[in-house]
């Protein structure tokens, strides 16, 4: 089908008596300078609402197709005039690793007029923070983020950003972070609680293996929810009993959806059968599908557990693994289960 002329597009978003049409949505992914011009010339005309609906539409979008990307527009809003504007451009640069970002950030978080702007700011610095630590941005960037969010943990006037340069510094082996964690979990405020179970879990440091346990069955449901999540990114198979005896009386969705997530993560004994259970036994296809990107990421986690079994030897690394495999197969029979 030939292609509709982007100004036609910009045309729909203008006519406020009818809804946008979705299947103009995937047209603002990866916009060419010509097309992001007719549509910044027309933007100060769009109503606010519908922009920020269109802006949620395509953060939806961009989660459901990973081969969208709406970095082109998302850059080019994040000095709009209005703080849901901005704030929504910087989620949907979420994935985004332009090293430009980083400097732009910080100057948002330390200095743009809404809060909400701010940490959403603090917020995105945290994929900086990780890329620093596996060395794939120069050390000098990575400590001017590991600063300025240090800087903010600290001494930020909202709360909000506070607790979300906290959670940003999760990943970070910086020896300052972990008792920022420590002091935040004892300020027994349950949004300050959340926030440092959060960075335990993006810590990937077994460290905070008593704290996550302790939160499991929290009656928050948001401390709960953290607890799950980072007992799942820790990998903590202490929590795996936990985790299967509270999917078997769960009636939240989203609670329940943490749980598998979690446990697909984990891994080890009666994961595997749990699921395949939950699945046989769904009706709901979106429930079915999750369960089996679940399955999915199960199967992940178990080829990565017995990856970690193989033993190696400099310059003998294929021989190690081919007669690890050998062994496997002769005494089970079963090297695919």
């Amino acid at each position: 089908m030939k292609e509709i002329p982007f100004e036609q597009i910009t045309t729909a978003l203008l006519d406020e008596n009818k809804p946008f049409p979705a299947r103009y949505l995937h047209r603002f992914s990866d916009l060419e300078p010509a097309n992001l011009d007719l549509l910044l010339q027309a933007w100060p005309n769009v109503s606010l609402q519908r922009k920020l609906n269109l802006l949620e539409d395509l953060e939806d979008l961009a989660e459901s197709d990973t081969l969208l990307s709406f970095d082109t527009l998302a850059l080019a809003l994040l000095s709009d005039p209005d703080a849901g504007v901005r704030t929504r451009a910087i989620r949907l640069l979420w994935e985004c690793d332009d090293r430009q970002l980083a400097p732009m950030y910080i100057n948002i978080m330390t200095h743009d007029e809404s809060e909400e702007t701010r940490a959403a700011a603090a917020s995105a610095l945290g994929l900086f923070i990780y890329e620093g630590e596996l060395e794939e941005i120069p050390p000098s960037l990575a400590k001017q983020v590991e600063d300025a969010l240090l800087d903010a943990a600290q001494h930020a006037p909202s709360a909000l950003v506070r607790r979300r340069a906290l959670e940003a510094l999760g990943t970070s082996s910086r020896p300052e972070v972990p008792a920022l964690i420590e002091e935040a979990y004892h300020r027994h405020e349950s949004e300050w609680i959340a926030s440092a179970l959060f960075a335990m879990g993006k810590s990937y440091d077994t460290r905070w293996e008593k704290q996550v346990l302790s939160q499991l069955h929290n009656a928050d449901e948001q401390i709960r929810i953290e607890a799950i999540c980072a007992a799942g990114e820790l990998e903590l198979a202490s929590s795996r009993r936990s985790l299967l005896d509270q999917l078997e009386d769960e009636d939240d969705l989203e609670i329940r959806r943490e749980i598998i997530w979690a446990l697909s993560k984990i891994g080890g004994a009666g994961v595997r059968e749990k699921f395949e259970d939950l699945l046989e036994a769904e009706s709901d296809d979106e429930e079915a599908e999750f369960m089996e990107e679940a399955l999915d990421n199960l199967l992940f986690t178990e080829n990565m557990s017995q990856f970690g079994m193989f033993e190696f030897e400099p310059g003998n690394e294929d021989f190690e693994i081919e007669e690890e495999m050998e062994d496997d197969e002769s005494s089970s029979g079963e090297s695919d289960r």
